[in-house]
């Protein structure tokens, strides 16, 4: 693959940069609340986690669906369609290929704004963890009301795992974010929309093909 000049191509509307920042942030803040309700440490009390956990767990529940509902309208759930193409590529780039100071086998377009490797992982967090976390979460809350409809023990261990899992891949998407073209390329994209990619034969070819699959 030839790389030419890199250049500054508009990926992130207004409304998917305001929803990564505000889910991001909801995560961190039930992890921290959820191991303090969880006992494992304390900070600001066990009520006071109870109701700031609560609060966002719903008010996370209620912009998801909004969030559901933004990707079936503008067309942008096509960005989530899984695909194999390069993705054993994409998989040796990170494992081996990006320690060598070789180029991302697959540039970013408006059309194609993941990679294979991204596409699975996103599509695996929305489509399966957050709506378990969820409605875990949800019948955690309503439990009281629910008593000898669910088992609290099996709910709970659910709950705690699905937030562990979330948290590994907050891990990994920290370090992740730090593999662009800069250290803070991708966390720039992120707040201005704009992020840089090398202009190649591949962009085009990507783009089309993401187009023609839609």
């Amino acid at each position: 693959m030839t790389e030419n000049k890199p250049v500054k191509i508009y990926l992130y509307t207004r409304f998917e940069r305001l929803w990564h920042w505000f889910q991001a942030l909801v995560i961190v803040i039930l992890i921290i609340t959820g191991l303090e309700i969880h006992g494992t440490y304390s900070f600001i009390g066990f009520q006071t986690a109870v109701r700031i956990h609560n609060y966002l767990g719903l008010s996370w529940l209620t912009l998801f669906a909004f969030f559901v509902f933004w990707l079936f309208t503008t067309g942008e759930w096509r960005q989530y369609i899984p695909t194999t193409r390069k993705l054993f590529l994409v998989i040796r780039y990170y494992a081996w290929d990006i320690f060598q100071g070789k180029p991302h086998p697959v540039q970013k377009s408006a059309h194609a704004k993941h990679n294979p490797l991204q596409r699975l992982a996103y599509l695996g967090i929305s489509a399966m963890l957050l709506p378990v976390q969820m409605v875990t979460g949800l019948l955690y809350y309503l439990y009281n009301d629910l008593q000898g409809l669910i088992s609290l023990p099996i709910l709970a261990g659910i709950h705690t795992l699905v937030a562990l899992f979330l948290l590994n891949f907050l891990i990994i998407h920290l370090y992740m974010i730090t593999t662009g073209h800069s250290v803070l390329g991708h966390i720039a994209g992120m707040i201005t929309g704009w992020e840089e990619v090398f202009e190649t034969a591949e962009i085009e070819d990507w783009e089309t093909k993401a187009v023609r699959k839609s």
